[in-house]
């Protein structure tokens, strides 16, 4: 329903961005969180006329306390994109703790987080969207990503567990397993190895943030309450099961 606030962490940049602008454009309120780059959710902030909120997903305290705030300025929060998340990749011989706590704490614990802020409230209004933005390579592993696809593998479980939870109380909570997606972060790769991966997509290309926003928006709506517990997989054919 147009109107309801909607949550998108990490929604300033990438496909954060791409949700955050078309959820406005189909209605519904929406706060924008991000972690340190003021620059440029002062530049999203300015371009699309969505509110930002500075604070660190991977922070219990900091989070509660963000979202109070958030409801406080904008209302309760129906629908929850827990799209966040960042890299720390290494092989084993080289991934220190640090690196894979950061990337589970960001990545997974900030689900936990942000849904545990929110699930009370859900509960007492009897209704609730959470979209968990998980990825290919939580499903079917990367070399060099232990950290990041271990993350974003418990995403995957995290959801399938929190529906179970939700659904008696009109809460549904989904994931999305996007494919390699024309972001910052994949523009990052080397183009060599950019060609290897396009090459394994039977599409023939990379996504684009817009198609994955449209896969929240079909998830997040009234009339999507029997579709629970699901994972969406969007990646142009490069891993099907």
């Amino acid at each position: 329903m147009a109107g309801r606030v909607a949550l998108v962490t990490g929604g300033t940049r990438g496909i954060g961005a791409a949700i955050s602008k078309m959820l406005k454009l189909r209605g519904y309120q929406v706060a924008a969180n991000y972690a340190g780059n003021d620059v440029a959710a002062a530049a999203f902030k300015e371009e699309t006329g969505i509110p930002v909120y500075r604070f660190d997903v991977s922070d219990f305290d900091a989070v509660k306390a963000a979202i109070a705030k958030i409801e406080g300025e904008l209302g309760p929060i129906d629908i929850v994109v827990n799209n966040a998340g960042i890299t720390r990749d290494s092989t084993m011989r080289r991934l220190d703790r640090a690196m894979w706590q950061a990337v589970i704490d960001t990545n997974l614990g900030s689900c936990f987080n942000v849904s545990k802020a929110v699930w009370d409230g859900m509960n007492t209004r009897g209704f609730g969207r959470i979209v968990n933005i998980g990825s290919i390579n939580g499903q079917g592993g990367q070399y060099g990503q232990v950290n990041y696809a271990a993350a974003k593998s418990g995403i995957h479980g995290f959801t399938k567990a929190l529906a179970q939870e939700g659904a008696a109380k009109g809460i549904t909570v989904n994931a999305i397993a996007p494919g390699y997606t024309d972001t910052d972060m994949v523009s990052a790769v080397p183009a060599q190895v950019l060609e290897k991966i396009v090459a394994k997509i039977p599409v023939g290309r990379l996504g684009k943030a817009d198609e994955i926003a449209r896969g929240v928006l079909f998830l997040i709506a009234d009339d999507a309450g029997f579709i629970t517990g699901s994972t969406l997989s969007i990646n142009g054919g490069q891993h099907m099961y």
